[in-house]
């Protein structure tokens, strides 16, 4: 599977993502960075006024492999706009672009999408002579519950359950199968007490159809090499992320960062000839000069 940015959006893979979606390798939505807002999260589970919406525009530099599993990596200088919205049914926040169908104090429902960057075959030795990774959109559901909140509100821990399936961005678009990606989402607001900044933690592993993966691992007999034998990808577990994610929102700029721990230790398709590397890190650094934001407030938490 491609990075995706969800991890730099959210603690969410893409998100990631990552990512929510700011999910995430190739990134979410990632030529153009669409919604910084994932790292972006204020006053976790607490109500305060707020702006319905807030933009900004910067820039933002990404570190990742091409791939899941690639041993080459890409080095990303991306435009990074900035939008939070807080409506009450469409939202753009640190867990992605997403429209609320279900929320209470425990449970939220919600549809959410996120996206990744494609991969030019020519430019990854393990990839020669096969077709490029095409970038891709996936969307789908996730179900969010919450499982904790520290009595002074500065911490919250979350279970959720993402969802979706991944469309292929070109000009004959095709279905490339599912991902599932349960986590463990903590959020951490002024961590050590450093005042105003947010930390946001996410864990947990993932699981992809047969068609996905095939998409991204297989190798059938018009690909094979001398150094590069046959391979059908099988559908199941797919490895496991650890993502971390600061930030902070200051008068009129943010800041924020990334670091994700990808392991495909005992995935289906760890041995597939397309996989060099069963370990990686990938980072990312980001600011955004917040230009405007809505004078109307809102009652709600981030």
């Amino acid at each position: 599977m491609k990075n995706s940015c969800n991890a730099f959006f959210g603690t969410g893979q893409v998100d990631a993502g990552t990512p929510a979606s700011v999910q995430v390798p190739g990134f979410s939505l990632g030529a153009s960075f669409v919604l910084l807002a994932g790292l972006a999260f204020s006053a976790a589970c607490v109500a305060q006024p707020l702006p319905l919406w807030e933009a900004g525009i910067g820039v933002a530099g990404i570190t990742l492999p091409d791939y899941r599993g690639s041993d080459q990596r890409t080095d990303y200088i991306l435009p990074a706009p900035y939008f939070v919205y807080r409506g009450e049914f469409l939202k753009a926040d640190r867990n992605g672009l997403r429209a609320e169908l279900f929320d209470n104090d425990k449970v939220e429902v919600n549809f959410s999408a996120n996206a990744t960057l494609p991969v030019r075959s020519k430019d990854n030795e393990a990839r020669r002579g096969m077709p490029d990774l095409k970038p891709t959109v996936e969307v789908g559901g996730n179900i969010g519950i919450g499982l904790w909140n520290s009595s002074n509100g500065k911490m919250k821990l979350d279970f959720r359950a993402p969802l979706r399936t991944a469309i292929t961005i070109e000009s004959s678009p095709k279905s490339i199968g599912w991902l599932f990606s349960p986590n463990l989402n903590l959020d951490i607001r002024d961590p050590a007490g450093f005042s105003g900044w947010n930390l946001g933690m996410l864990a947990g592993p993932l699981f992809q159809s047969q068609k996905y993966n095939a998409y991204f691992y297989s190798v059938n007999d018009t690909q094979v090499l001398p150094d590069r034998r046959r391979y059908d990808a099988s559908g199941g577990y797919s490895g496991a992320q650890f993502t971390m994610a600061l930030s902070k929102r200051f008068p009129r700029y943010w800041v924020g960062s990334f670091l994700r721990y990808d392991s495909l230790a005992g995935a289906t398709f760890e041995d597939s000839p397309l996989v060099r590397k069963r370990s990686a890190l990938s980072a990312g650094i980001a600011i955004s000069w917040v230009f405007g934001e809505s004078s109307r407030m809102v009652d709600r938490p981030d």
